[in-house]
């Protein structure tokens, strides 16, 4: 067995590789120093926060509007399940918009002239504010009752610039809540003619005239 000598130690950190190394000049040892690996907990530790980045990262979302439709639906759901209602869920994005469709053949969340439904769309627009901190325009559908409105809105903005075109006076509108108004403007101003918004809620209305 070879005896090594207190006289003469020197201790050698090669950092790049972070081996420790002992070196000894004796001649009564000619042992060549063993590497010491690196800590195995260490590595494990470092893999482990690698995934955990990998995870957050994953898990941030794509798109505030997406983020936004996401949080209105967690809403409805669980007021869904209070209400004990039926409804299947889906949320998409468009235009500038988070979009968020109840498909059920029940009108309770409708309600008369959709005020159920336009209560239930602020109730959605303020939980998504209070979460993230910003002011939401989600659109909300119930029973794909907006779409159906959309269409009779149609028919009835044509009819009122049918009639301006005729006869030259401006053509008053019964009263909308604000989704509805800008449906008719829309085609009030593909059809080359003007409109604004008179009144107050919840008698606000539009006028469609040729000025």
């Amino acid at each position: 067995m070879s005896v090594m000598s207190e006289e003469s130690v020197d201790t050698v950190v090669d950092e790049d590789s972070a081996v420790v190394a002992v070196e000894v000049e004796t001649e009564e040892s000619d042992v060549e120093p063993e590497p010491v690996e690196e800590d195995s907990d260490v590595a494990s530790e470092d893999s482990e926060e690698d995934e955990d980045s990998d995870d957050d990262e994953s898990d941030e979302p794509a798109d505030p509007l997406e983020e936004e439709g996401d949080i209105a639906a967690d809403y409805l759901e669980e007021l869904l399940d209070i209400a004990d209602l039926d409804g299947d869920i889906d949320t998409y994005v468009e235009g500038s918009r988070a979009h968020i469709s109840i498909v059920t053949e029940s009108q309770t969340l409708v309600g008369n002239d959709g005020k159920v439904l336009e209560a239930l769309q602020e109730l959605s627009r303020l939980a998504v504010m209070t979460e993230t901190g910003h002011r939401s325009r989600l659109m909300l559908d119930v029973a794909g009752y907006r779409e159906t409105r959309r269409k009779e809105l149609l028919i009835l903005a044509t009819e009122a610039i049918e009639a301006v075109k005729e006869t030259g006076e401006p053509a008053h509108l019964a009263p909308m809540n604000p989704f509805e108004r800008k449906i008719v403007h829309d085609a009030a101003a593909a059809a080359g003619l003007t409109s604004e918004s008179e009144g107050v809620e919840p008698k606000r209305h539009v006028v469609i005239s040729k000025d």
